[in-house]
Protein backbone atom coordinates (compact mmCIF):
# COMPACT_ATOMS: atom_id res chain seq x y z
CA UNK A 1 0.00 0.00 0.00
CA UNK A 2 3.19 2.63 1.07
CA UNK A 3 3.45 2.14 -3.27
CA UNK A 4 0.31 3.53 -4.12
CA UNK A 5 1.14 6.13 -1.57
CA UNK A 6 4.01 7.41 -3.10
CA UNK A 7 2.25 7.19 -6.91
CA UNK A 8 0.03 9.28 -5.72
CA UNK A 9 1.82 11.71 -4.09
CA UNK A 10 0.82 15.36 -4.79
CA UNK A 11 4.01 17.22 -6.42
CA UNK A 12 4.67 20.39 -4.40
CA UNK A 13 7.54 22.73 -6.35
CA UNK A 14 9.37 25.45 -4.94
CA UNK A 15 9.71 27.93 -7.82
CA UNK A 16 13.10 30.12 -6.89
CA UNK A 17 13.45 32.95 -8.99
CA UNK A 18 16.18 35.47 -9.55
CA UNK A 19 14.31 37.67 -12.57
CA UNK A 20 17.18 38.86 -15.24
CA UNK A 21 19.82 39.39 -12.52
CA UNK A 22 23.03 37.05 -11.17
CA UNK A 23 21.96 36.33 -7.61
CA UNK A 24 24.17 33.38 -6.61
CA UNK A 25 23.76 33.48 -3.83
CA UNK A 26 20.52 32.94 -3.39
CA UNK A 27 20.98 30.25 -5.99
CA UNK A 28 23.77 28.88 -3.66
CA UNK A 29 21.83 28.83 -0.10
CA UNK A 30 18.86 26.78 -2.19
CA UNK A 31 21.62 24.25 -3.54
CA UNK A 32 22.64 23.15 0.02
CA UNK A 33 21.95 20.23 1.74
CA UNK A 34 20.54 21.87 4.56
CA UNK A 35 17.88 23.82 2.75
CA UNK A 36 17.23 21.02 0.60
CA UNK A 37 16.45 18.67 3.07
CA UNK A 38 14.35 21.43 4.99
CA UNK A 39 11.95 21.57 2.01
CA UNK A 40 11.80 17.85 1.83
CA UNK A 41 10.64 17.39 5.62
CA UNK A 42 7.89 20.72 4.52
CA UNK A 43 7.03 18.21 2.65
CA UNK A 44 8.39 19.75 -0.93
CA UNK A 45 9.48 17.23 -3.77
CA UNK A 46 10.65 19.70 -6.81
CA UNK A 47 13.24 23.05 -6.66
CA UNK A 48 13.12 25.15 -10.10
CA UNK A 49 15.94 27.27 -10.32
CA UNK A 50 14.84 30.04 -12.55
CA UNK A 51 19.16 31.25 -12.39
CA UNK A 52 19.29 34.37 -14.62
CA UNK A 53 22.99 35.43 -15.38
CA UNK A 54 24.32 33.61 -12.62
CA UNK A 55 27.51 31.45 -13.21
CA UNK A 56 26.43 29.31 -10.36
CA UNK A 57 25.10 25.94 -11.54
CA UNK A 58 23.20 24.28 -9.07
CA UNK A 59 23.60 20.15 -8.93
CA UNK A 60 20.43 18.82 -10.64
CA UNK A 61 19.14 15.68 -9.09
CA UNK A 62 15.95 13.78 -8.95
CA UNK A 63 14.23 13.15 -5.69
CA UNK A 64 16.20 10.60 -3.52
CA UNK A 65 17.46 10.19 0.60
CA UNK A 66 15.19 12.76 2.01
CA UNK A 67 15.83 15.67 -0.79
CA UNK A 68 13.59 17.33 -3.48
CA UNK A 69 14.34 16.41 -7.16
CA UNK A 70 15.92 20.02 -8.40
CA UNK A 71 16.55 21.26 -11.81
CA UNK A 72 16.71 24.90 -13.33
CA UNK A 73 17.19 27.00 -16.04
CA UNK A 74 18.18 30.45 -16.87
CA UNK A 75 15.67 32.34 -18.49
CA UNK A 76 11.87 32.41 -19.87
CA UNK A 77 9.86 34.57 -21.84
CA UNK A 78 7.29 34.46 -18.93
CA UNK A 79 7.24 33.14 -15.52
CA UNK A 80 3.72 33.15 -15.03
CA UNK A 81 3.28 29.45 -15.13
CA UNK A 82 5.88 28.64 -13.34
CA UNK A 83 4.46 30.97 -10.51
CA UNK A 84 0.65 29.74 -10.98
CA UNK A 85 1.91 26.00 -10.48
CA UNK A 86 4.10 26.28 -7.30
CA UNK A 87 3.57 25.85 -3.97
CA UNK A 88 6.06 28.11 -2.50
CA UNK A 89 7.92 30.72 -4.35
CA UNK A 90 11.85 31.82 -3.17
CA UNK A 91 12.18 35.13 -4.97
CA UNK A 92 15.06 38.10 -5.40
CA UNK A 93 13.39 41.60 -4.11
CA UNK A 94 12.08 42.53 -7.53
CA UNK A 95 8.60 44.40 -7.50
CA UNK A 96 7.40 42.64 -9.93
CA UNK A 97 8.50 38.85 -8.93
CA UNK A 98 7.33 40.10 -5.61
CA UNK A 99 3.69 41.38 -6.46
CA UNK A 100 3.38 39.12 -8.97
CA UNK A 101 3.72 36.39 -6.64
CA UNK A 102 1.29 37.84 -3.70
CA UNK A 103 -1.54 38.14 -6.89
CA UNK A 104 -1.12 34.68 -7.06
CA UNK A 105 -1.86 34.09 -3.07
CA UNK A 106 1.23 32.02 -3.35
CA UNK A 107 3.45 31.47 -0.22
CA UNK A 108 6.46 33.59 -1.01
CA UNK A 109 10.24 34.33 0.62
CA UNK A 110 11.78 37.14 -0.64
CA UNK A 111 15.57 36.72 -0.56
CA UNK A 112 17.52 40.28 0.27
CA UNK A 113 20.52 40.74 -2.15
CA UNK A 114 23.02 42.25 -0.14
CA UNK A 115 25.61 42.97 -2.72
CA UNK A 116 23.33 45.69 -4.63
CA UNK A 117 24.14 48.91 -4.07
CA UNK A 118 21.45 51.46 -2.15
CA UNK A 119 18.64 48.47 -1.97
CA UNK A 120 15.75 50.32 -1.93
CA UNK A 121 13.86 46.77 -2.79
CA UNK A 122 15.00 45.33 0.70
CA UNK A 123 12.91 48.17 1.99
CA UNK A 124 9.70 46.83 -0.16
CA UNK A 125 10.52 43.04 1.33
CA UNK A 126 11.19 44.29 4.75
CA UNK A 127 7.63 46.36 5.37
CA UNK A 128 5.74 43.70 3.35
CA UNK A 129 7.16 40.98 5.89
CA UNK A 130 5.93 43.02 8.82
CA UNK A 131 2.70 43.25 7.11
CA UNK A 132 2.80 39.42 7.33
CA UNK A 133 2.49 38.66 3.66
CA UNK A 134 5.68 37.31 3.43
CA UNK A 135 8.78 36.11 4.57
CA UNK A 136 11.74 38.03 4.11
CA UNK A 137 15.47 36.43 4.20
CA UNK A 138 19.11 36.56 3.33
CA UNK A 139 21.01 33.60 1.61
CA UNK A 140 22.48 32.95 5.05
CA UNK A 141 19.10 32.96 6.60
CA UNK A 142 17.06 31.36 4.36
CA UNK A 143 17.46 27.76 6.22
CA UNK A 144 16.49 28.78 9.25
CA UNK A 145 13.74 31.55 7.22
CA UNK A 146 12.09 27.52 5.76
CA UNK A 147 12.92 26.06 9.38
CA UNK A 148 10.75 28.74 11.21
CA UNK A 149 7.78 29.10 8.16
CA UNK A 150 4.23 28.43 8.55
CA UNK A 151 2.69 29.25 4.95
CA UNK A 152 -0.49 29.29 6.87
CA UNK A 153 0.45 32.46 9.25
CA UNK A 154 0.67 34.78 6.30
CA UNK A 155 -2.10 37.14 5.55
CA UNK A 156 -2.61 37.64 1.95
CA UNK A 157 -2.05 40.69 -0.03
CA UNK A 158 -4.99 42.57 -1.01
CA UNK A 159 -4.01 45.32 -3.73
CA UNK A 160 -4.95 48.90 -3.24
CA UNK A 161 -7.75 50.92 -5.19
CA UNK A 162 -5.56 53.09 -7.53
CA UNK A 163 -8.60 54.77 -8.66
CA UNK A 164 -9.58 57.58 -6.64
CA UNK A 165 -5.60 58.69 -6.27
CA UNK A 166 -6.01 58.96 -10.32
CA UNK A 167 -9.26 60.90 -10.50
CA UNK A 168 -8.02 63.23 -8.33
CA UNK A 169 -4.37 64.07 -10.08
CA UNK A 170 -7.05 64.05 -13.46
CA UNK A 171 -8.95 66.49 -11.45
CA UNK A 172 -6.16 68.81 -9.78
CA UNK A 173 -4.76 68.76 -13.90
CA UNK A 174 -8.30 69.86 -15.22
CA UNK A 175 -9.24 66.59 -17.08
CA UNK A 176 -13.15 66.39 -17.41
CA UNK A 177 -14.33 63.23 -15.16
CA UNK A 178 -15.98 60.36 -16.38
Amino acid sequence: MGDIDDITKEKRVVFVTVGTTSFDALVRAVDTPEVKNELFKKGYTDILIQMGRGSYIPTKASAENGFPALDYFTFSSSIADYLKSASLVISHAGSGSIFETLRLGKPLIVVVNEDLMDNHQSELAEELAERKHLYCAHPQTLYKTISDMDPGSLVPYQPGDAKPVAELIYRYLGFPED
